[in-house]
C-alpha cells in the first residue's frame, strides 16, 4: 500500500498529530495556571483564545514521516503558514502581539530565514531579508499567493507580524510525542500506571475534539476548566482505593449479534431456568460483556492482579452463599417448581442490587452484576440462582450436546 498513489496516509497522520499537539500544548497552558480556551480548524491548525474570545496563540503543524523536511527559504511548509497569517493580519482576524508559531518535525538550515526565527538563534532582521529576497528569486507557482500576501503590506507591517513569529523545527513525530505527554501528566498516577491514564486522557480529547469540529454554525472551542476537570476525574480513578471506569463500556448498548453470541453461555441458561424476563436476560449479557471487557482492560494494564480478581470473586460468592441459602431455607425441598424459581429470582435480585465493590471507589453497577454472571458462567458454575441449579444445568447442556453432537464434540476436544 507504501505506494498506492492515491494514498491519504500523510494527510491523516498531519490531523492526529494537530489534535495530540493540541493536546499536549494544553496540558503545558494548564499546567502554567490561567484559564483558556482551544480550537482546531478555526483561525489556525491550533488556536489559543482567552475566555474572552480574544486570539492569544496560533499554531500551525507541519508532520512528515518518511523524512526529515527542510524549511529552506522556499519550503511550501514556512510559506504556507506566512500565507495564513498576514491574510489574517491583512482581514483582522487576530489582534497585533498575537503568538504565531511553526511547530514541525523538519529542520531549519543553519543561516535560513527559518533559522533566523527560531528562539535558539533568533535575529527577525535578517530573516525578513532572506525573505523577501525569496518572493523576488524563486519562481515556485505554489508559493506565489503567499509571496503576494507577504509583498502586500508595508514594511513595517512584515516586520511587525515577523517578530511574533517563531520556528519550532526538529519537534517530535507523532510516534514519539508520547514522551512529551508523559512528562505533562507524570504527577497524575504512578509511574506504572501512566500509559493508561494517558490512553484515556486522549480517548476523551479525541472525542471533545469531534465534538468541537462537529458543532454548527461555528466550532465551538474546548475550555480548560474541561480538560482541568477530566484530569481530576481521572486523577480519582487512578488512586489505590479505585479503578478507571471506561466511558465506551459505560454507553455500550447491547445489539442483536453480541446477544445471539450469547445466547448459550451457561450463565443464560441459569437466567432461562428461573424465567427470567426478556429484558432482563438482556441486561444480564450487556454486564457480562461490560465486566468481561472492563476486567480484561484492568489485567493487561496492570491495574488490576489476578490476585485482586480472586479475592473479589470469593468475597462475592461468600455473601451469595448467604442469601441463597438463606433462601432455600425458606421453601421446603418438595416445594413446587414455581415457588422454588421465584425464590431463585429472589436471589437474582439481590445481586442485582448488591453494592459490593471490587474498591472502595469502584461503584459502577455493571462491575458488580457483571461479575456474577461470570460466576454462574464457569465450568462447573460456582453460582446459581435456582435451589438446583447445578442438576438443572447439567440437564440443559446434556440436552444440548445430545441434539448437537458436533459441539459436543468439539468441546471434549477443547
Amino acid at each position: 500500500m507504501s505506494g498506492f498513489p492515491f494514498s491519504a496516509a500523510d494527510s491523516a497522520l498531519g490531523y492526529l498529530y494537530q489534535v495530540r499537539i493540541a493536546l499536549l500544548w494544553s496540558l503545558r497552558r494548564a499546567k502554567a495556571g490561567g484559564d483558556f480556551v482551544v480550537s482546531l480548524e478555526t483561525l489556525d491548525d491550533v488556536t489559543f483564545e482567552s475566555t474572552g474570545g480574544t486570539p492569544e496563540e496560533l499554531l500551525q503543524t507541519k508532520h512528515h514521516r518518511n523524512s526529515e523536511a527542510s524549511l529552506s527559504n522556499a519550503s511550501g511548509d514556512l510559506w504556507k503558514s506566512l500565507r495564513v497569517w498576514f491574510e489574517g493580519h491583512a482581514n483582522n482576524q487576530f489582534p497585533a502581539g498575537t503568538a504565531l508559531c511553526l511547530l514541525t518535525t523538519g529542520a531549519a538550515p543553519k543561516d535560513g530565514a527559518a533559522w533566523f526565527l527560531r528562539n535558539e538563534s533568533r535575529d527577525v532582521g535578517k530573516a525578513l531579508s532572506i525573505l523577501e529576497s525569496t518572493t523576488q528569486s524563486s519562481e515556485s507557482q505554489a508559493n506565489a499567493p503567499a509571496y503576494a500576501a507577504f509583498l502586500a503590506v508595508s514594511a513595517t507591517a512584515r516586520r511587525n507580524i515577523l517578530d511574533n513569529v517563531v520556528v519550532l523545527d526538529r519537534a517530535p513525530g507523532i510516534l514519539t510525542i508520547d514522551d512529551d505527554l508523559k512528562a505533562e501528566v507524570f504527577w497524575t498516577a504512578e509511574q506504572k500506571h501512566l500509559i493508561p491514564f494517558l490512553n484515556r486522557l486522549e480517548g476523551w480529547w479525541f472525542r471533545r475534539v469531534i465534538k468541537q469540529l462537529s458543532a454548527s454554525p461555528m466550532p465551538a472551542g474546548i475550555l480548560s476548566a474541561e480538560l482541568e476537570a477530566e484530569m481530576s476525574e481521572l486523577r480519582e480513578q487512578f488512586k489505590q482505593d479505585n479503578l478507571p471506569i471506561d466511558e465506551d463500556l459505560i454507553t455500550f448498548n447491547l445489539d442483536d449479534e453480541t446477544q445471539d453470541a450469547h445466547a448459550e453461555y451457561r450463565f443464560v441458561h441459569q437466567l432461562k431456568l428461573i424465567d427470567a424476563g426478556k429484558k432482563r436476560v438482556a441486561a444480564a449479557i450487556r454486564d457480562f460483556y461490560r465486566a468481561y471487557e472492563q476486567r480484561s482492560r484492568w489485567l493487561r494494564e496492570e491495574l488490576l492482579l489476578v490476585g485482586d480478581l480472586s479475592r473479589y470473586e470469593r468475597k462475592l460468592f461468600e455473601e451469595w452463599e448467604l442469601i441463597f441459602e438463606a433462601a432455600k431455607d425458606e421453601i421446603e425441598a418438595t416445594a413446587a417448581e414455581a415457588a422454588k424459581r421465584k425464590a431463585a429470582r429472589s436471589v437474582l435480585a439481590w445481586a442485582e442490587m448488591t453494592t459490593i465493590a471490587i474498591r472502595p471507589g469502584v461503584t459502577e453497577p455493571f462491575v458488580i452484576r457483571g461479575s456474577f454472571h461470570m460466576l454462574a458462567d464457569e465450568t462447573p458454575p460456582r453460582i446459581g440462582w435456582h435451589p438446583d441449579f447445578h442438576d438443572r444445568l447439567a440437564e440443559i447442556l446434556n440436552s444440548s450436546s445430545a441434539a448437537n453432537p458436533d459441539d459436543a464434540a468439539k468441546g471434549a476436544a477443547e
